[in-house]
């Protein structure tokens, strides 16, 4: 009978790359914390790993390690993978409060946030009407005979795929003393709105603010508040939107401000270059009261 060693748990950080033992029957995520303390020491300035400050990666996805309920997961996750497969977690840690090395140093190719995206396929043509059969023409004319006559046309499936994946990208957040606010990021926008009804629900404007005040007669400035997305807190001038989808909106003012870069292939990748904090985001797709597409421009 073969006979494992100890589970091994390959860790990354933005500079450098190492490995620990796992122990599934002694470990707490507390003493995981402790063991990357000691061993990347000098990259994290000997400050303790905390909350917030280790991911793992499985079957292609990164996931959150904050706590005992993630801890019990990774243990579950690390029994289901067999030993030396490349399916088994992989940790990565980093100071979410310390900045990302810069181009002009060295980057571990291995930490997560610096891992080159994979190529689009190509995608596929559609079949000509004179695609033929390599088999021969007997096959070809019985193909023909049973495909049914009321299917779904194929650009009618293509158009309506195409715009059931053109969501918008949102990130949840707080605006001044409002928290769990699910915010619409959309660079197409200037400044940063609050929608008249969430305005009044929060105090942000009279209860009875009457027909000709407050946007109505044009775009009203409601002053300087900040604005949390992530761990990261900016104040930011908020104007007042009639913007009836979504309670706030973050354009281009807080998109600048954060140096937020957005992955072309990946439209929920999206990071805070001032920190270098990725940060959750959602594609949302609004749909009318006749589930048709509403676009949002």
């Amino acid at each position: 009978m073969a006979q494992y060693g100890p589970t091994i748990l390959d860790v990354h950080t933005p500079s450098s790359s190492f490995a620990i033992i796992f122990s599934d029957s002694d470990d707490t995520i507390d003493n995981l914390h402790e063991k990357l303390s000691k061993k990347a020491y000098n990259e994290l300035h000997g400050e303790y790993v905390r909350p917030g400050w280790v991911k793992y990666e499985w079957n292609n996805t990164v996931w959150n390690l904050d706590d005992e309920s993630d801890f019990s997961i990774l243990t579950w996750r690390l029994k289901s993978s067999a030993p030396g497969n490349d399916s088994a977690p992989v940790l990565h840690v980093r100071d979410p409060d310390q900045p990302l090395p810069p181009m002009s140093h060295y980057r571990n190719p291995s930490f997560y946030m610096f891992r080159p995206k994979a190529a689009l396929a190509s995608p596929r043509l559609p079949a000509s009407p004179d695609t033929t059969s390599v088999r021969s023409g007997k096959s070809r004319k019985r193909s023909k005979e049973t495909t049914p006559k009321d299917t779904v046309p194929k650009f009618k499936m293509d158009f309506e795929k195409f715009h059931s994946e053109n969501g918008v990208r949102t990130v949840a957040g707080s605006i001044g003393p409002v928290n769990d606010v699910r915010m619409l990021l959309k660079n197409g926008y200037r400044h940063v709105y609050i929608s008249r009804k969430f305005a009044i629900k929060n105090g942000f404007i009279p209860r009875d603010a009457a027909p000709g005040y407050y946007g109505y007669g044009g775009l009203v400035n409601l002053g300087k508040w900040p604005v949390t997305v992530g761990r990261t807190r900016t104040t930011h001038s908020v104007y007042l939107s009639e913007e009836s989808h979504f309670d706030v909106v973050l354009g281009r003012a807080f998109v600048e401000r954060r140096q937020i870069k957005f992955d072309p292939v990946d439209p929920t990748d999206v990071v805070c270059q001032d920190t270098g904090e990725k940060i959750d985001c959602e594609l949302v797709i609004l749909k009318d009261g006749k589930g048709q597409i509403v676009t949002v421009t």
